[in-house]
């Protein structure tokens, strides 16, 4: 196997298609780009099929216009037996300016499978640098905060 990639940047034009009644792009199509980076991003960690598992904290800070630059850059941030926490940016610009501006930003949780459908393991991933070491901490935050989420919502479910 391959040295296990860490992140990854998808690139892309902002499409008509895109757009929302307002003329912004919608939200739906933002989160289906943010999916697809991290699936990237979470096979080139562990060299796996890889399905999502939680989608969570989406920040939508700025509008996205038809036509822009966008930019979804996600890496590896936590890795469990056999999931990746996934830090995700989306950054958008008009291709004439290339002044990046950042429009959201969200956790995603990936899990690796085999043929089967069956958890397989991954690599582990060690933080090195102080910005590295500060994520995989606020991930482990963030996972003691769903599981209390988690345990509050059991009301909903019937």
């Amino acid at each position: 196997m391959n040295k296990p990639q860490r992140d990854i940047t998808l690139r892309f034009l902002a499409e008509p298609q895109d757009v929302n009644f307002g003329g912004k792009v919608h939200g739906g199509a933002v989160m289906k780009w943010i999916d697809l980076a991290a699936y990237a991003c979470a096979a080139g960690w562990s060299g796996k099929y890889c399905v999502t598992a939680y989608a969570g904290g989406i920040r939508f800070v700025a509008p996205i216009h038809v036509g822009s630059l966008v930019e979804v850059e996600a890496k590896v941030i936590y890795t469990g037996t056999s999931s990746m926490h996934i830090a995700l940016e989306v950054v958008a610009c008009d291709p004439k300016s290339l002044n990046r501006r950042l429009t959201t930003h969200c956790i995603v949780i990936m899990v690796a499978m085999d043929e089967n459908g069956q958890k397989v393991e991954i690599p582990t991933w060690t933080p090195k640098t102080d910005k590295d070491k500060a994520q995989h901490k606020t991930a482990v935050k963030l996972m003691e905060m769903r599981k209390k989420i988690g345990e509050e919502m059991e009301i909903f479910v019937e």
